[in-house]
């Protein structure tokens, strides 16, 4: 049973297949911890990790919501198999919520960034050599394709901030989190064009201009 890390996207089943969205998604977040990691302005490396919580946090909910109720169905040992990963997003979950809470100067906050980056380095690992590879071996090119399509359509529209109470199966997984997803989503763009204000302020300010009014981000 070979990993999917290093398998050509035809053997995955072609480019929508839920394989190849899988592992181009795991390969982002192991550039933007890389990145988090390198970058010393304290301001990009906040922009980074709020990236790599929406990315991990939309993930994770599509997986629960349309994979792991397959490889339950078809995979043998899929219970045991998927209650391992859910394990490991329950405590990327809990850990990322304790980050959220703590000011980015609290050198506590540093050290659980590594732990959750540590957590979801093994559950990509987790993933792309035991998991993924047995789902591979029971569905066909065309299913893993629909699946792959399933997959998007509920990753676009997912929470993309931790919430340890929403469990990890459906159906309750979905009647939390997707009411939970507009607060997040409206949350996010409210931040950002926050930050483009602000931003925008800063290089008024630094050149002698005046900035322009801003209408409310929201």
């Amino acid at each position: 049973m070979a990993s999917i890390k290093g398998q050509t996207v035809e053997q995955l089943g072609g480019e929508g297949s839920v394989l190849v969205r899988q592992r181009r998604e795991h390969a982002e977040m192991d550039r933007l911890m890389d990145r988090c990691h390198l970058l010393t302005d304290p301001e990009e490396r906040e922009q980074t990790l709020k990236q790599i919580v929406q990315l991990v946090f939309s993930h994770a909910f599509a997986e629960e919501t349309v994979l792991w109720p397959v490889v339950r169905r078809s995979v043998p040992d899929g219970e045991e198999l998927t209650a391992r990963v859910e394990e490991e997003h329950q405590q990327i979950n809990d850990l990322t919520s304790e980050i959220e809470r703590l000011d980015p100067q609290d050198p506590e906050r540093e050290e659980k960034v590594r732990r959750v980056f540590a957590l979801i380095r093994q559950d990509i690992r987790d993933e792309e050599d035991e998991l993924l590879p047995r789902l591979q071996d029971a569905l066909g090119p065309a299913r893993l394709r629909r699946l792959g399509l399933a997959w998007e359509t509920v990753r676009r529209s997912a929470p993309t901030h931790p919430h340890p109470a929403v469990p990890r199966r459906p159906p309750g997984n979905a009647l939390l989190g997707v009411p939970l997803s507009a607060c997040d989503r409206l949350r996010d763009r409210v931040r950002s064009s926050t930050q483009m204000v602000g931003e925008r302020a800063a290089f008024a300010s630094s050149s002698g201009c005046s900035a322009p009014p801003q209408q409310p981000p929201w």
